[in-house]
């Protein structure tokens, strides 16, 4: 069990490490964000048409069968 605590332990030490002390970005480099909505309910073009895609009215209808 000591061997596994001082293993995680070791991982945990290396992993900070290379964050503080590793490879950074060149400098004045920001990542790129997409300008792209990333959900449907964030795309205006969605939302505009969304009554397109709305049911007509409620003609009670449901559950009954087709007429013969």
């Amino acid at each position: 069990m000591i061997y596994l605590l001082a293993a995680v332990g070791a991982v945990t030490v290396a992993v900070l490490l290379w964050r503080a002390l590793g490879p950074q970005p060149p400098a004045g480099v920001a990542q790129r964000r997409s300008s792209s909505p990333v959900a449907p309910d964030d795309d205006p073009e969605f939302l505009r048409g969304l009554n397109k895609y709305r049911p007509g009215p409620d003609t009670g209808d449901e559950g009954k069968p087709p007429a013969p």
